[in-house]
């Protein structure tokens, strides 16, 4: 059995440790992260069956009181609502500021039961427990924690690192294709953003024996960029590429379109815009790196463009949380490997998505 450990710098620090059968072990693995204590699980309806009574058998075999939360599946239970059902259900098993919440799940699950945990008692611990790719690969570490807005994505949150986080690769064996084609998008996103090698990995497919390594690679390189700026001033903003825009995408479909697949849609956008306004490095190899991530992105089975026109997507994208009163920082690709920060003027990004909108 290949277990992976990436240690996270950061207050607190904190392990990520990668491999398959960690859930069955999630309750002694904890102990040197979490002493012993009322540990309070939430998870989603379609966690729930799956993993959830795995989880209480082996927190309790560790020593934890255990209870749980369960909230319907979905980004439609991002919301006040759902968080105020979590934070009553933690005031009426009475944690303590020495107890600690446990996410168990994708996202969503990580985003609400983390905003959770910063907001009861004005901050107790939690621990991540990742079982989409989507959250292995990225949300779960990092410590951000959000719910959505009527306005837009992530819009209220807050900054609360996980004191430990327990990746079971198993999980992923159960996900629909589409579900694991989300995780899929940020992993892609991830090679991309950093390292030619990771993206070669995946550009003709994701293979299932790579997996834990894929994994791997991502949160060693998110965990060294949250490291350098854990409160997004500067470079964690690279994080965001193909986000502005994959965002708008989400708040035009209603949130229908999920996460992956959107941020997927604005990075080959983005990625189109970099190359028809030059901003891509070496002329000649250009429009073969745009290639490449277009298409990596439809062999992973996921969509290169959207079908809400750019003004609407704009109009959604000044809701983002990278704008700063009248400019707005995008992440350009320049090459696979290497992106940049511009800060634009909020009256040209309408003309950037124009220019990586439609497909050739």
């Amino acid at each position: 059995m290949s277990i992976q450990t990436i240690h996270v710098r950061t207050d607190p620090e904190y392990d990520v440790v990668i491999g398959p059968g960690l859930l069955q072990e999630c309750g002694s693995r904890l102990r040197g992260a979490v002493p012993l204590c009322h540990m309070a699980v939430v998870t989603d309806s379609n966690v729930a069956p799956l993993y959830l009574e795995t989880v209480k058998s082996s927190l309790r075999e560790a020593g934890y009181q255990v209870s749980a939360c369960v909230f319907p599946a979905g980004e439609g239970s991002k919301n006040f609502d759902t968080l105020s059902k979590i934070l009553e259900f933690l005031a009426e098993e009475q944690l303590t500021r020495t107890d600690c919440v446990a996410a168990l799940g994708g996202g969503v699950t990580g985003d609400m039961a983390g905003l959770a945990a910063a907001l009861y008692l004005r901050g107790v611990k939690y621990v991540q427990l990742p079982t989409t790719l989507l959250s292995a690969v990225d949300s779960s570490v990092g410590g951000k924690t959000a719910i959505d807005l009527k306005a837009g994505k992530n819009l209220a949150g807050a900054f609360l690192q996980p004191s430990a986080v327990i990746c079971d690769t198993d999980c992923l064996k159960t996900l629909p294709q589409d579900v694991f084609a989300d995780g899929a998008a940020e992993a892609l996103k991830t090679g991309v953003l950093c390292s030619e090698a990771l993206f070669a990995r995946m550009e003709f497919g994701l293979r299932v024996s790579e997996l834990e390594e894929i994994i791997a690679q991502c949160v060693a390189f998110k965990a060294g960029v949250v490291e350098r700026d854990e409160k997004e001033q500067g470079e964690r903003k690279l994080l965001n590429l193909g986000h502005t825009i994959g965002h708008a995408i989400e708040k035009c479909s209603g949130f229908t379109i999920p996460h992956g697949h959107a941020v997927a849609a604005g990075l080959a956008i983005m990625t189109r815009a970099a190359e028809n306004l030059g901003w891509m490095t070496g002329e000649s190899k250009q429009a073969l790196e745009a290639e490449r991530i277009e298409s990596a992105v439809e062999t992973l089975g996921l969509p290169s463009a959207a079908e809400y026109p750019p003004a609407a997507l704009a109009q959604a994208a000044l809701r983002d949380k990278k704008r700063a009163g009248d400019s707005i920082t995008i992440v350009v690709p320049s090459k696979i490997g290497r992106c940049e920060l511009k800060t634009i003027p909020v009256t040209e990004l309408q003309s950037i998505i124009e220019a990586g909108w439609a497909l050739e």
